[in-house]
């Protein structure tokens, strides 16, 4: 976006431009991204203020309304130049901010794969944005359009131009990371992808998955999950929910046995692996015995890293109409499946300490493990990748100290 703006000569007559990208997935995002925007705008009243992103996209008409705001720009519109040219002046009226296209039209990817990523140890690569599936809850199809690809050729371009230039991890991301490639000629699967950058690019060192749809991993995936070194062993899995019911009322595509085997298969073939999730908390229709299903589950499928949500209703969502579960015991049943997944990260912490592992140092004296745990560090630079022993401190937080500085027998 900076490299798109910045070609259409944005900021060339003085004036300081503020973008905010904005987020749709819940309720709380949106107003959020309002708060920032309004923000913006007392802390530099001469600002020009351009919204953008998924909340733009799905609510424009709403963000073109507030005052503070000088043009509203488009999901697929925010990465092309020409969106940033001749941008209404002040005293517009609202309809006069709006530079928002049918999402659901756009069908090109490949030409926004950018060059560097500004104040980050690793890399992310986007190798897939929209969304074919209608789960109930979801809005984000409606900002991200329609599932589109890019081919697997300038996926790894992208990936040895950041090799390149010093990025030792890289992150394949996409918004249905695993439908990546039915849109392509001979309809290649993810595995496919991946297969062919280690292949390819024999230089990167740590390769990464976003959040996967479990039941669309398929065997080359798995291949590579399980013998190649250089493949991360942290998996993301979408999987919302623990109770069959509640997985059928979301539009899910999968069933808590498929979520609990797929885990056991992966985990035989690769026993370092850990597993994130994300959890929704108060599904409408919910009962207690539903989320003792789901809190059950990250147990049953050794659940690590959590994302856990209150269920959050988006207007014009299938959810939204659905009978709601009361604020309260949605939030309620949020903070007890964080508390059960602080237990299983903490018991997770303590297997790790003492152990030696390789860490890629991020900024403000952060580093990760390849299951992507965190961890403090006082050595390395942000982008390197250092071996160090893990220790607990007091607070039973993980730190890791050179491997010089652990006294003799202390591993």
């Amino acid at each position: 976006m900076r490299r798109e703006a910045g070609a259409a000569g944005l900021g060339s007559d003085g004036r300081r431009t503020v973008l905010v990208n904005t987020c749709a997935v819940t309720a709380e995002a949106v107003r959020q991204a309002r708060q920032a925007v309004r923000r913006a705008r007392r802390d530099d009243p001469g600002a020009r203020i351009l919204v953008t992103g998924c909340a733009a996209q799905t609510e424009g008409p709403s963000f073109a309304a507030m005052p503070e705001v000088d043009a509203v720009i488009g999901n697929d519109d925010k990465l092309h130049a020409r969106a940033y040219r001749d941008l209404p002046t002040w005293s517009v009226e609202p309809h006069e901010k709006l530079r928002v296209n049918d999402i659901m039209s756009v069908r090109e990817t490949a030409g926004h794969m950018v060059d560097a990523i500004e104040g980050r140890a690793r890399a992310i690569v986007q190798v897939q944005t929209g969304c074919d599936h209608r789960c109930t809850f979801c809005i984000i199809p409606f900002g991200r359009g329609n599932s589109r690809s890019v081919p697997a050729g300038p996926v790894v371009d992208q990936v040895r131009r950041l090799v390149d230039l010093g990025y030792r991890e890289v992150v394949l991301s996409g918004v249905d990371l695993t439908s990546w490639g039915h849109d392509l000629p001979g309809a290649p699967r993810l595995g496919a992808l991946v297969q062919s950058i280690l292949r390819l690019v024999p230089a990167l060192e740590r390769l990464r998955l976003s959040s996967i749809d479990s039941v669309e991993v398929d065997g080359a995936l798995m291949e590579a999950i399980a013998g190649e070194r250089r493949v991360m062993p942290h998996l993301h899995l979408s999987l919302q929910a623990g109770d069959d019911l509640i997985l059928k009322r979301m539009k899910r595509r999968h069933t808590r046995v498929d979520a609990v085997r797929i885990a056991a298969a992966i985990r035989a073939r690769r026993p370092d692996i850990v597993f994130g999730a994300d959890l929704i908390a108060g599904f409408p229709t919910e009962t207690d015995a539903m989320a003792e299903n789901t809190l059950a589950l990250i147990e049953d499928c050794g659940l690590t890293h959590l994302h856990v949500f209150p269920f959050s209703p988006r207007e014009g969502t299938p959810a939204a109409r659905m009978p709601q579960v009361p604020v309260s015991v949605a939030k309620a049943r949020a903070a007890t499946l964080r508390e059960r997944g602080e237990r299983a990260l903490d018991r997770h912490r303590r297997r790790l300490a003492g152990t030696r592992q390789r860490l890629l140092v991020e900024r403000g004296g952060r580093a990760r493990t390849e299951d992507f745990t965190l961890a403090a560090i006082g050595f390395g630079l942000p982008g390197e990748i250092v071996d160090a022993i893990l220790h607990l401190d007091g607070a039973g937080a993980l730190q890791a100290r050179p491997l010089s500085a652990t006294p003799s027998g202390a591993a």
